[in-house]
């Protein structure tokens, strides 16, 4: 497993909900970027973020490690969940927040 792999496991596994995305929750970089955050917001879960903006290294091999060609990336307990469309769709038949309780991810305070 190359080294980039090897850091994006030990990201994706070090926290119940990571979103890999152009920019940071507070300042989004791109539109999708900015949807992703608020559906999180509106999910009411904590979350970590990874701006691949700062690493050409994680932005490339983010897309070969979930065998996804976009960002943004959702990954709860581990698992890839989809991109923003997905965790919208997700989110407007409630499955989003299903699947937060399921996996018991913490609250945002």
């Amino acid at each position: 497993m190359s080294d980039t792999n090897e850091r994006i496991s030990k990201i994706v596994n070090d926290a119940d909900v990571v979103l890999f995305m152009k920019g940071t929750p507070l300042f989004p970089q791109c539109g999708f970027s900015s949807r992703a955050v608020a559906i999180l917001d509106h999910c009411q879960v904590a979350f970590d973020s990874v701006d691949v903006l700062q690493d050409m290294d994680i932005r490339q091999g983010i897309k070969s490690f979930s065998d996804w060609p976009t960002i943004p990336q959702l990954y709860v307990k581990g698992e890839f969940v989809g991109g923003s469309d997905i965790m919208m769709e997700m989110y407007e038949a409630g499955e989003l927040q299903q699947l937060m309780a399921e996996k018991q991810v913490a609250k945002s305070s």
